[in-house]
């Protein structure tokens, strides 16, 4: 990447800077490969922070499907991890999974699993089997009480497993039902898609491990034994470790990161597979540096940020993400290694951004919190507004969680120091209420990006994107006068 004109003698932000198109021979946004260049080769380079309130199982399960990678926070208990793991790899990597009740379970169980979903369906089976459908539209003329087969529609759109989404989008358009159901040899349910799931299946490849399962991280804090959290870990099936503290650059970090990254490279014979370690966070060339000499692959880059951090006002620590991504992106590259953009991202041309500062992915934290495949539960508001919870990592809310089960002294004590806000409402955007609509509506940003750039690949784009420095106004001027944005 260069500057339009002199290099700034001041630090910036993604909103202090545009980018300068480009003579271009891209002749289309989907001629751009926008395979990640981390080393992790995700065939799309975004990243579901490890935060409490935005990945789980079902955000790590559906961003894997759009190539993608979601991170289990270090605060979920160890079997839980490894349940959820073991969910994660036995998921179908295409076909959506389905959330079902029994023929006998009641309405009321079927309206409490509708919003883990973006397709607002659940599949009623028996025996494996699917026999109906219920959806809102269904349940709304009805008690709670009413058992699913009372309620259910039983005419289905059934295909068989492996049928190519082009033909399963065939079979939609021209029916009513809003989800095709997989059926294997014998009947049973493999998975769902949508007319939109059938079209994304073409324009994202999944991320997919050695055995062609989908591909999930784990953070492991810092503190406690670290290794010993890591290796269970990476036995349930981790594809990635992540040592997270807010402060990476200190020497507990750096001992951590040598101690991981030597039990991991134990394991590389008995598992079949190398575990990728990433670390963090920094924001300096130095923080880079130490933490690639230790072990790490990639390093998380950003501090203050994050939309739930208060970090920066409360300790004026942190550094503008622009410059720190730009940075610390050219020390990892001529160490071998890369980083993460990590926070701070609130619209495409953020993502993009960071991509053509050297980011080798992007994290994405809050903006992912308000959709239906976070882990919150969906809340209305009096005028309607459909809204999720979420909390900073550091907050009150997080360090109880952390601190759980230290004495009730420990606790009140860790209480003192809390950072960052431990309730916001992210709201569901209307029109993008699902994290794959916001993968859409960033990856079309940043494959248009690549093109105005020149760039055929990320690598490319990082080579040659011309960043320009703005006013306040320059910014607002290039704002639409829309609310979503």
């Amino acid at each position: 990447m260069k500057f339009l004109g002199p290099t700034p003698a001041y630090d910036l932000t993604y909103d202090d800077v545009f980018m300068v198109p480009r003579r271009s021979a891209v002749p289309s946004r989907l001629d751009a490969d926008v395979t990640s260049t981390d080393g992790l080769a995700l065939p799309t380079p975004l990243v579901a922070a490890n935060m409490t309130a935005v990945t789980g199982r079902r955000m790590a399960e559906t961003i894997a499907r759009r190539g993608g990678l979601g991170i289990i926070p270090q605060d979920i208990p160890a079997d839980v991890v490894a349940s959820t793991l073991a969910r994660i790899k036995a998921a179908h990597p295409v076909y959506d999974t389905a959330v079902t009740v029994t023929p006998t379970d009641t309405v009321g169980t079927a309206l409490a699993l509708l919003p883990k979903r973006a397709h607002r369906t659940v599949v009623v089976v028996e025996e494996g089997r699917p026999v109906g459908t219920l959806t809102p539209a269904a349940c709304e003329s009805v008690d709670r009480f009413t058992q699913a087969r009372d309620a259910m529609k039983n005419d289905l759109t059934l295909v068989p497993a492996g049928t190519e989404p082009t033909a399963v989008f065939e079979r939609l358009r021209g029916s009513s039902h809003p989800l095709a159901l997989a059926v294997d040899a014998d009947g049973r349910l493999v998975g769902v898609m949508t007319e939109k799931g059938a079209l994304r299946s073409t324009l994202y490849a999944p991320a997919l491990d050695g055995a062609g399962r989908l591909r999930v991280g784990v953070a492991v804090g810092i503190s406690g034994d670290a290794a010993r959290h890591a290796q269970a870990a990476v036995e349930a099936g981790a594809d990635v470790i992540v040592l997270d503290t807010a402060h990476g650059h200190q020497d507990r970090m750096v001992t951590t990161v040598a101690q991981v990254r030597e039990l991991l490279d134990s394991l590389i014979t008995p598992l079949g597979r190398r575990v990728a370690l990433v670390a963090g966070n920094v924001v300096t060339a130095e923080g880079v540096a130490d933490l690639v000499a230790a072990g790490a692959d990639i390093v998380k880059v950003g501090v203050g940020p994050g939309a739930m951090c208060t970090t920066r006002m409360q300790t004026g620590v942190g550094r503008p993400q622009f410059s720190a991504v730009l940075e610390c992106a050219e020390t990892a590259r001529d160490l071998g290694a890369a980083v993460w953009a990590d926070g701070g991202v609130r619209h495409p041309r953020d993502v993009a951004l960071a991509l053509a500062a050297g980011a080798g992915a992007v994290m994405i934290g809050s903006w992912f919190a308000g959709t239906y495949e976070s882990p919150g539960d969906l809340t209305t508001t009096a005028d309607g507004q459909v809204y999720k919870e979420s909390f900073g990592m550091a907050s009150a809310r997080a360090v109880r969680a952390r601190t759980k089960s230290r004495s009730a002294f420990d606790r009140a004590r860790a209480a003192l120091f809390e950072e960052g806000i431990s309730s916001a409402r992210m709201f569901l955007d209307p029109a993008r209420p699902g994290v794959e609509d916001l993968v859409d509506f960033i990856m079309s940003g940043v494959r248009s990006s690549c093109t105005y750039a020149g760039a055929a690949t990320l690598a490319a784009f990082a080579a040659h994107a011309c960043v320009g420095v703005q006013s306040r106004s320059g910014y607002d001027e290039g704002r639409p006068l829309h609310t979503s944005w």
